[in-house]
């Protein structure tokens, strides 16, 4: 048993069953024994690969996109360049070094800013970047960014987001619970007060017995601060992670540990837990705010921004086993078969700007 896990069966005896959501933020956050906050989960030595980790062309055509929305918006100065939630800080490292290349001036003119919760990786970020010539600071929120234009990107930020579950039991809903079995061994199971049909998604009135439906108002709020910021001193966002496009019905809670599935209540805090992302959602909040909001799936995206130009480029030089490695990095990441479709890509603007690939989609 963890010592999370120990720390989480005795919360419960003392203080009774957890929500969905609180024992996740407990799992990821914990201040001492949480995921982010004790582990190192990024590459192939940790529990997972992100598309920063596969190949520098995914950093690149960010880095890109987030230029021409700059150049369409105007070229606004001063600006902040932000990505929330970022990993090791391979994304913006290469963001860093393709921005530079693109326009100098924007590079030394704005501030980029690393939005990070865990003080762990904050250093880890620290080190990746180096000795970078180029304003970079380090805010544990977005209240705390300059009142100016805001360009931001997360990637794989919301999947880790807590959520509340609800199950479908007689006439009704109630929240699924985490408590103890007989064994005083942690499980699920439905709490004892019913639920507010219209918390639920809209499809669930016809769920059968039994059924998960998820909601996420820890995300909606997230993106509502977003937005926000954005619709009142300029900018654009660029959300990507794994989802879907319609609401529904479903439990897709997971726990990844060690590039494998595992069980969500097995090891707390030594294990990822996310769930897929609800980008019809997060696309309505940005609208309630009087932004556009594209949606495409993660292969269009890096297709529709030169993925395949960009890997020609980097092995036109290169020998055999380079020109391999490079094409099964363009296959990996918008490959239908790979994270192409699964992961999908929500586009933040201003009403008015048009960049592609959604200004020909749109």
């Amino acid at each position: 048993m963890t010592r999370l896990k120990t720390r989480i069966v005795d919360l419960i005896e003392a203080l009774g069953p957890l929500p969905v959501n609180e024992y996740m933020a407990l799992c990821l956050f914990d201040p001492a024994d949480g995921y982010y906050t004790t582990r190192e989960p990024f590459g192939a030595g940790g529990d997972f690969v992100t598309a920063p980790e596969i190949s520098q062309m995914f950093g690149e055509l960010v880095a890109v996109w987030m230029y021409q929305v700059w150049a369409a918006s105007g070229r606004p100065l001063p600006v902040t360049i932000a990505e929330i939630g970022p990993g090791r800080g391979t994304l913006m490292k290469d963001m860093l070094r393709t921005l530079s290349r693109l326009d100098p001036d924007l590079a030394n003119g704005a501030t980029f800013a690393m939005i990070e919760t865990s003080p762990r990786l904050t250093e880890v970020q620290k080190k990746t970047l180096g000795v970078t010539p180029f304003a970079v600071g380090w805010h544990e929120t977005i209240e705390t960014l300059p009142q100016q234009s805001l360009f931001i990107v997360g990637n794989e930020l919301f999947d880790a987001v807590p959520i509340r579950q609800f199950v479908r039991a007689g006439a009704g809903w109630r929240e699924r619970m985490v408590g103890l079995d007989e064994t005083n061994d942690l499980c699920f199971f439905a709490g004892a007060g019913s639920v507010d049909p219209t918390l639920l998604p809209a499809d669930a009135a016809d769920a059968p017995q039994g059924a998960i439906a998820e909601v996420a108002p820890a995300r909606t709020a997230l993106m509502a601060t977003i937005a926000e910021r954005i619709s009142r001193h300029g900018g654009a966002g660029l959300f990507l992670d794994y989802g879907h496009f319609q609401p529904g019905v479903g439990d897709t809670l997971q726990a990844l540990r060690s590039h494998d599935h595992e069980d969500v209540l097995a090891n707390p805090g030594e294990a990822d837990l996310t769930s897929h992302v609800d980008f019809a959602a997060l696309a309505a909040i940005a609208r309630a705010h009087g932004l556009e909001a594209h949606l495409t799936t993660q292969g269009d995206f890096l297709l529709g921004m030169g993925i395949l130009e960009r890997a020609g480029r980097l092995g036109a030089d290169a020998g055999q086993a380079a020109r391999e490695r490079i094409a099964g990095d363009v296959e990996r990441l918008a490959g239908p078969q790979a994270m192409g479709e699964l992961f999908k890509v929500l586009a933040v603007l201003p009403r008015g700007v048009a960049v592609r690939p959604f200004a020909e989609a749109d």
